[in-house]
């Protein structure tokens, strides 16, 4: 029975705690005012630099990546050896994203029209065979297909394809265009002309090319081409480095000045108030419950205002049409707002609680 009721007595002391430090931060309006002030002011100016920069940054960094920052190109010439058997021993390597392979190019033109403009037709491996040959919107313009459906035919062999709907190209397949892709089983090994390989991080394409390199299986390895964008990811990795300095050091920079602002102002706090805490002391408050009740009093008012300062940062930021931090910066800030004035309010917490209540109660 007595072990039931523990939990519940620790709730009510806790929500107790808490219904006194709101009791205080409303009482105490001055202090409460400035300490507001001061830590939404630290948000605002967060994210309105660093949050800001850091929008700014994957920006930047996804147009690296729709320039393909993450592919291997393999070109491989007829007769090269590389077929449809290298896509089983890519799924044994690590580091691969996502491989698919592509048969040579056949020229192909709307079966409706005749002499219209011609465009590539590609078996496609590594995809889901069942789903119909697909045409790119650029093929389609030029196919005059506007709605992705209709029949294609062969220059060279003749033979005739149904196309069922549009495929979106990735940044890294965009090379192909404009194409019609014809997605094949491959219960047999089949000629690969293109093979591209995107890596799951940017750092990662050295080792993943030399990787998809070894597994190549062709007969002359000069009949292929191993294209990478090893160097555009190099500079991928050098803009993300530097822009992720510059916003570490300006968000340190920022909350250790609003730590020092804040521990002041709860030092001011402290000893406008060193009566009250000689009075607690002397009704039989211990010194751990007068320092959670000044973390609690902070925690409540850091909280309040890092909700105020981040709402106000991003609408000013959305008004102004400006790059907005991520979500997960966002929360970290309020979160990193919260804490700094926790960790600012520890000293002047562990000061209040040593006011000998004799002394400050004494009248002189």
């Amino acid at each position: 029975m007595a072990t039931s009721e523990a939990p519940r007595e620790t709730l009510r002391r806790g929500a107790a705690l808490l219904r006194e430090a709101a009791v205080c931060v409303l009482s105490q309006r001055l202090a409460s005012l400035l300490t507001v002030v001061v830590i939404a002011a630290v948000c605002v100016a967060v994210l309105a630099t660093a949050g800001r920069a850091e929008g700014s940054a994957n920006d930047v960094l996804s147009s690296l990546d729709d320039s393909g920052t993450r592919s291997i190109v393999v070109r491989a010439e007829p007769g090269s050896g590389l077929d449809t058997s290298v896509l089983d021993r890519l799924r044994m390597l690590g580091g691969i994203e996502w491989a698919g392979a592509f048969g040579a190019a056949d020229d192909v033109t709307n079966a409706a029209l005749e002499g219209g403009r011609a465009v590539s037709r590609r078996a496609f491996y590594g995809g889901d065979a069942a789903s119909g040959a697909r045409v790119s919107e650029r093929a389609a313009d030029q196919l005059g297909l506007s709605d992705g459906v209709g029949e294609v035919v062969s220059r060279a062999s003749g033979e005739e394809v149904d196309i069922t709907g549009f495929v979106e190209l990735s940044p890294d397949l965009r090379f192909l265009e404009p194409v019609v892709l014809v997605p094949a089983p491959t219960p047999q090994a089949s000629p690969v002309a293109v093979l591209v390989v995107r890596a799951q991080s940017a750092p990662l394409v050295a080792a993943v090319a030399t990787a998809v390199t070894s597994v190549l299986g062709v007969d002359d390895p000069t009949t292929v081409t191993v294209q990478t964008s090893e160097r555009l990811a190099a500079v991928r990795q050098q803009v993300e480095n530097h822009l992720g300095d510059f916003g570490r050091g300006l968000v340190l920079s920022t909350f250790a000045g609003s730590s020092a602002l804040v521990g002041a102002i709860l030092f001011a706090l402290v000893m406008m108030r060193r009566r009250d805490f000689g009075r607690r002391r002397a009704l039989g408050a211990s010194r751990s419950l007068l320092v959670l009740l000044l973390l609690s009093q902070v925690g409540l008012t850091a909280a309040l205002a890092s909700a105020l300062g981040t709402v106000l940062a991003l609408s000013a930021l959305a008004l102004l049409r400006q790059p907005l931090p991520t979500p997960a910066f966002t929360v970290a800030v309020a979160i990193l707002a919260t804490t700094t004035a926790l960790v600012a309010a520890v000293l002047p917490a562990l000061f209040a609680s040593t006011r000998d209540p004799l002394r400050e109660l004494r009248v002189p």
